[in-house]
């Protein structure tokens, strides 16, 4: 085996994850453990500086209500997401995200994030929900706050360590253990509380960039479905894995829309069919009730536009030239005033892109794009696993102990195993969290973890040393086999004995692309194809046990792989399960071409077995608060 130092670390709270779901935990169980006498220890396979979906910054805050200001209720944010996402949501969850996120986002006004206001002070909305920010310091400013928190409360940071697998034993939850990306070091965590916090899952479907392009995503491409794996290996339940979210963006560089769907007013067309969203209005009756209510769910606005692109009316346009162009109109007969206005938005449409993804400013300066002369191409994304955001896989967890919610069965956020809690895109069923709910909701997590730990007082976790040997050898397999094997062959990446990470990664996006429904089938996929992609699947997965890396980087790779290779497992089983087509623009089953409010208006819920590797899968009653 290949000669790595053990190290061990015990804790009472294990935070897995560096984003904001994971700074959010880490600042409010920092403060309840300090007052409780309790160690907490983060780990994050990157730096928390620029760790997460955050980490290139934003130009938008997506969720804030302005509770105190009476602009919105959490009422009102829980009738939004049930529109948006079909009827199918943990109306529990979002709700208590909703009336607590308000505080997240002032708490990173204080910090130092520049919110902008407007001459009367109040925050520059971007549409109901959003609020404009400079953002490109973001994640930083939320970090800094985690950081100091854990200091304060005498707790430990690891960075650069990659958790691999959870430690659970008779259903509860006893740490977790990885391995340091930068040294030989295998590390064992051993908790008596975990909170997963490690993003959802891109690159699990063939991207679009391709080639020169590979790792370009809208989403991170190091969210590789970690969260999802550990919390599936745990055994616990896992809901909505079939809700993947599927963006629409600048073409090629994944540059955002959103600024210019509600700051800009701009309008999206097909070049051949005009404003696909007034053309094919009468579409939108065939998902009636949500097709027919505002605003209309992101998977139809999709739907929409591919409907043009399917009847070859493509390419799909932002028209920014006349967005701006409309926006400097009141200012036409002042010739100086309407030179400044136009400047100022083509100032704004650049620093959109500079906050957050400045592969697109590159991109329009490379193909003589000027924003405020010419239309820019945009093209949905390929499939992207992200409960935060529009999509909604995630865990099944605990909802809030004063609601009504029929899903309770322990403290609010602990998954169906025991001691494991999930926060952001590992909690499932809850989306349009965002940046700002998945710090509440981490903050949710990380205060109701802390109260487990001292009412109910759980034992600390005894491990024993066979199994952890046991699992230092499954994690490094890896680089033994590759040093077992490399000199077979005059060229160690062509070898009989083995195959190696991006082999594996090939092999699985090209399953899921053309079985599960991705970019070259056109999001479309059936019972046949799902079940050859299942066959193709275990293949793989045979295969994978002779996964070899050569050194760190490629032992961190071939780990991710695994991750995504799980993630995408549960994907392809529960839209099998899922015998309709709710989201339209998400996924499209070919042979069940329709909703089906009467049978599948539910929770498709899975369950991995630790004991026998069968999966189970169920459908699980959606329940609306009362009034709501």
């Amino acid at each position: 085996m290949a000669n790595f130092e053990t190290v061990e670390v015990n804790t009472d709270l294990l935070i897995i994850g560096g984003g904001m779901a994971a700074c959010g935990a880490a600042t409010e169980a920092a403060y309840w453990a300090k007052k409780n006498g309790l160690k907490i220890t983060l780990v994050d396979k990157a730096a928390l500086d620029r760790s997460g979906a955050v980490a290139q910054g934003l130009s938008a805050i997506n969720q804030y209500l302005g509770i105190k200001n009476g602009e919105n209720t959490p009422e009102d944010y829980v009738r939004y997401v049930r529109q948006d996402l079909m009827g199918i949501s943990r109306e529990d969850l979002v709700f208590n995200i909703a009336r607590h996120v308000d505080s997240s986002v002032h708490l990173f006004e204080k910090w130092g994030l520049r919110i902008w206001t407007d001459e009367n002070g109040k925050y520059v909305r971007e549409g109901r929900w959003q609020v404009m920010i400079n953002g490109e310091s973001y994640k930083i400013i939320v970090a800094e706050a985690a950081k100091n928190a854990i200091q304060d409360a005498g707790g430990e940071i690891f960075e650069r360590v990659f958790i691999v697998e959870p430690l659970v034993e008779n259903n509860r939850c006893l740490g977790a253990v990885g391995f340091s990306v930068r040294e030989n070091k295998f590390y064992v965590f051993k908790a008596r509380a975990t909170i997963i916090a490690a993003g959802g899952a891109v690159h699990v479907f063939r991207p679009r960039s391709v080639g020169e392009g590979f790792g370009r995503s809208w989403y991170p491409p190091f969210n590789t479905g970690s969260s999802a794996y550990f919390t599936i290996r745990a055994g616990a339940e896992m809901t909505c894995q079939e809700v993947r979210f599927i963006p629409v963006r600048f073409k090629d560089a994944y540059g955002p829309v959103g600024a210019w769907f509600l700051l800009f007013k701009s309008r999206a067309v097909s070049a051949g069919g005009g404003e696909y969203m007034v053309t094919r209005k009468e579409e939108l009756k065939n998902w009636a009730p949500y097709g027919l209510a505002k605003p209309i769910p992101a998977n139809l606005r999709n739907y929409l536009g591919q409907l043009d692109v399917d009847a070859g009316l493509g390419p799909l346009y932002m028209m920014t030239h006349e967005a701006i162009a409309k926006l400097a109109e009141e200012y036409k007969d002042d010739p100086k005033a309407f030179k400044k206005k136009m400047k100022e938005l083509e100032a704004e449409a650049w620093e959109d892109f500079l906050d957050m993804t400045i592969s697109q400013a590159h991109l329009w300066a490379a193909q003589n794009i000027r924003p405020e002369e010419k239309p820019s191409e945009i093209a949905a994304c390929e499939p992207y696993f992200i409960g935060s955001h529009s999509g909604a896989s995630g865990a099944w967890v605990s909802g809030p102990e004063d609601l009504p919610t029929p899903y309770k069965w322990g403290p609010v956020n602990m998954t169906t195993v025991e001691g494991l809690f999930a926060a952001g895109d590992a909690s499932g069923a809850s989306p349009h969290k965002f940046s700002s709910g998945s710090h509440a909701e981490g903050r949710i997590a990380g205060k109701s973890a802390i109260r487990y730990l001292v009412e109910q007082n759980p034992p600390a976790p005894q491990v024993d040393a066979s199994k952890i040997e046991e699992l230092k050898k499954k994690v490094l397999q890896p680089l033994d086999t590759f040093e077992q094997h490399k000199d077979y062959s005059t060229d160690p990446t062509v070898n009989p004995n083995y195959v190696l990470w991006r082999h594996c990664l090939d092999r699985l996006q090209k399953i899921m692309d053309e079985y599960a429904g991705g970019v070259t089938m056109a999001f479309k996929t059936n019972k046949h194809l799902l079940e050859r992609g299942l066959e193709l699947m275990q293949f793989l997965k045979e295969d994978v046990e002779k996964i070899a890396a050569k050194d760190l980087h490629d032992l961190m790779r071939c780990w991710e792989v695994i991750h995504r290779m799980w993630q995408a497992e549960a994907h392809i089983r529960s839209i099998l399960f899922r015998e309709e087509t709710r989201w339209p623009g998400y996924y499209f089953r070919a042979d069940f071409p329709k909703m089906d409010e009467d049978n599948w208006h539910c929770f498709v819920n899975c369950k991995w077995n630790p004991e026998t590797g069968e999966w189970e899968m169920m459908k699980k009653d959606v329940w609306n608060m009362p009034g709501v």
